[in-house]
């Protein structure tokens, strides 16, 4: 009978020690993946005491007086979701995009609104080798729909990798519609959760060439521009920006983000004639507190499987190996071993 037990608490063992062995490296893969139920809003707003400054379209097509530019506080709100195609590997990103002035309700106050979808791998958040991989809505119908360019593109965009590592990543611009590097600067902390801060700078761009539209490139009398003279000048729209990302590593979720926005029009890219809009934008701290949050939530994940069920079941495997082998020892050394019989030979006599 001991015997028996004993030999249950070994298999048992061992059959504890090897879950202990396979969850790391099986389990921990599975978790480790960007989750498909994502619907994150996330909002910025322009830095209290830095410059923050908006065109004012009106002023533009109005029939007298030059363009205006107000000093006015500016937001961003962007609501992410997953959709179709996502499946075990890869998922579909799609995020709208506002910005708004704050002085004004509604429509009124919309200086920028978009669309943007893109199919990334749930582990390394890449775009998915496929073209197009995305695309990008700026523009609308006659029935006031969006209408969607397809994209290919290359760089993170919304998420880093799992495992996010102190070195550059390629960075795709929205607006630019570009991937230039996004570099690692320091590792630091925010509110206590260690992350890496990551910082870009976007050279200026002309952005009647990444996407005409109707105000990227504007002829007006001069006197609108603010210049001298009675004829009429041509301006380009250009835009430059500074971005900084605050990302949790183990996760590659964004905690913090920020950028530095400056779009203006001008004769050339080395010349601001007019600004259009320029703004630090940051993350509030409601959209900090959620994002960490959520993003705890899976660090608890991989913490339970890959550091708190291993050692449990290690532990529990130990007991049951010692017990089993134990209980096996006393098993054998218990038995008793009858003496042989002698047989006593008749004498010749």
């Amino acid at each position: 009978m001991r015997r028996t037990i004993a030999c249950i608490l070994v298999g048992l063992g061992a059959l504890l020690l090897a879950a202990a062995v396979m969850i790391p490296t099986y389990t921990v893969d599975k978790v480790a993946k960007t989750p498909l139920d994502l619907r994150i809003t996330t909002v910025a707003k322009s830095v209290p005491g830095e410059e923050s400054m908006v065109l004012d379209s009106k002023s533009l097509v109005s029939p007298e007086g030059a363009a205006k530019v107000d000093k006015v506080a500016v937001s961003s709100q962007r609501f992410l979701t997953v959709e179709e195609p996502s499946d075990a590997d890869q998922m579909t990103v799609q995020a709208g995009q506002t910005l708004r002035r704050d002085d004004r309700d509604g429509d009124a106050g919309v200086l920028d609104a978009k669309v943007d979808r893109v199919t990334i791998d749930r582990f390394t958040g890449e775009p998915v080798a496929t073209s197009p991989n995305g695309s990008i809505a700026i523009n609308v119908d006659k029935s006031g729909a969006s209408v969607a360019d397809a994209t290919s593109r290359q760089g993170l965009q919304y998420r880093f990798p799992i495992g996010t590592e102190k070195k550059s990543y390629p960075y795709f611009d929205l607006n630019a519609r570009a991937t230039h590097p996004i570099d690692f600067v320091e590792e630091t902390q925010i509110d206590g959760m260690p992350v890496y801060y990551f910082k870009q700078s976007i050279p200026v761009t002309n952005l009647n060439d990444v996407a005409p539209t109707a105000t990227s490139k504007l002829t007006l009398p001069a006197a609108k521009w603010g210049l001298e003279g009675d004829g009429e000048v041509t301006m380009y729209r250009f835009y430059t920006n500074v971005r900084e990302l605050w990302v949790e590593p183990r996760t590659g979720a964004v905690i913090k983000g920020g950028e530095q926005l400056h779009l203006y029009y001008g004769r050339s890219a080395e010349q601001v004639d007019v600004s259009a809009l320029k703004a630090h934008l940051v993350f509030d701290q409601e959209t900090i507190d959620a994002q960490m949050a959520v993003t705890q939530e899976s660090l608890d994940k991989l913490d339970l499987f890959g550091k708190t069920l291993p050692i449990i079941l290690g532990i529990l495997a130990a007991i049951l190996l010692i017990a089993g082998a134990v209980l096996g020892v006393m098993s054998s050394g218990g038995r008793t071993i009858d003496p042989p019989t002698q047989r006593i030979r008749p004498s010749n006599l």
